[in-house]
């Protein structure tokens, strides 16, 4: 008898040990199974850091940088003001379907759903005039923004997140961003739609689809912010709730949409999951992703030492600079290879910029 009752009692162990690791596998998330290069989920009423992967490392934002961009217009100007389209504003990369004209007059409120929504440069370049006079006044002012809601591995050089040199932030800043940028009503209601409509005092429609796919498959979606560009590859921070918790999700250098949705989705009930177990928040640091962001720099500086020992090249590398400089994002203006391929003219797929596939 005595022995059936042990017996007993260990299957019985077995039986509730094997069910509480099929229940913890369903919901831990490790580093290798992030391809993102840098990961953060974050407890949106405390910004307490749920999960963390490489944190603090420093990387391209692409198009996140446009809720930052919000917040500054939010700060200075009304949502009924008008703009006039300048031709710098104009001549700014986009894409065709939403490119603004010289000359047009939006308000405010226009050119943030534009800017928001489907990203686009020109939006949020001509926000940055009419705000400070010029980018590189509103820039400054973007910078302030970041220093003062803690985002302090964080710095900008344009308002569009088109790459430039210096310009960089990290998961972590961007969840803290994402973060403060729902205490804007505007903002929250914006990114939070899936389409919308614009329309210029010149009578001109423009249609807006969010590029933020998870708001047609998660029910819980509050809002989030895309991004992409060749050097920052995919980008993205996203808020969603569950039973009364709100996590944010932001990740940086994904290769791909598909990846940056799966594991957008994965770390968002990973987070739920942190909340709702009272668990130790687990932060991840791959040591290749480091690696891979010295040795970038390190090649930099041998090809600033090589052109400093050949004049004539130097001389050429410079004009080119100086050309690169007065049109932004030219160089970078072609879309990833599978977007490329479905973009019957060859034209557009050069011309639409990094920062506009959002």
């Amino acid at each position: 008898m005595k022995q059936s009752s042990v017996r007993y009692k260990k299957v019985f162990l077995f039986i509730v040990v094997s069910l509480f690791a099929v229940h913890c596998s369903l919901f831990t998330v490790s580093a290798d199974e992030i391809s993102s290069k840098s990961a953060v989920v974050m407890e949106a009423s405390t910004g307490r850091v749920l999960f963390a992967k490489n944190p603090n490392l420093k990387l391209p934002p692409a198009s996140t940088t446009k809720l930052v961009t919000a917040m500054v217009v939010l700060d200075r100007a009304n949502m009924s003001d008008t703009v006039t389209i300048s031709e710098a504003a104009a001549n700014v990369p986009s894409l065709k379907e939403t490119k603004l004209r010289s000359g047009e007059t939006l308000t405010i409120e226009t050119l943030l759903y534009a800017a928001l929504i489907r990203s686009a440069n020109d939006a949020a370049f001509a926000l940055a005039e009419v705000v400070a006079g010029s980018e590189k006044k509103f820039v400054q002012l973007m910078n302030r923004k970041a220093v003062a809601i803690g985002a302090s591995n964080t710095k900008f050089i344009n308002t569009t997140g088109l790459p430039g040199k210096g310009q960089h932030t990290t998961a972590y800043d961007l969840s803290k961003i994402m973060r403060y940028a729902l205490k804007y009503p505007v903002i929250r209601e914006i990114i939070g739609k899936k389409e919308a409509e614009i329309s210029t005092e010149q009578g001109r429609t423009i249609a807006l689809e969010n590029t933020n796919k998870l708001l047609w498959s998660d029910n819980g979606a509050v809002g989030g912010k895309t991004g992409y560009t060749k050097a920052a590859r995919h980008c993205f921070v996203y808020a969603g709730e569950k039973e009364g918790e709100m996590v944010i999700v932001a990740l940086l250098g994904a290769q791909s949409r598909e990846v940056l949705w799966n594991e957008a989705e994965r770390l968002e009930t990973r987070g739920f999951a942190v909340i709702a177990s009272s668990e130790q928040p687990v932060v991840y640091f791959t040591k290749a992703d480091y690696q891979k962001s010295s040795k970038l720099k390190v090649k930099s500086s041998k090809l600033k030492r090589y052109s400093k020992n050949n004049k004539a090249k130097s001389d050429r590398v410079s004009s080119k600079k100086k050309i690169n400089r007065a049109r932004p994002g030219k160089e970078e203006n072609a879309v990833p290879a599978e977007e490329g391929k479905k973009t019957k003219n060859k034209g557009i797929a050069r011309n639409v910029a990094y920062g506009t596939k959002g």
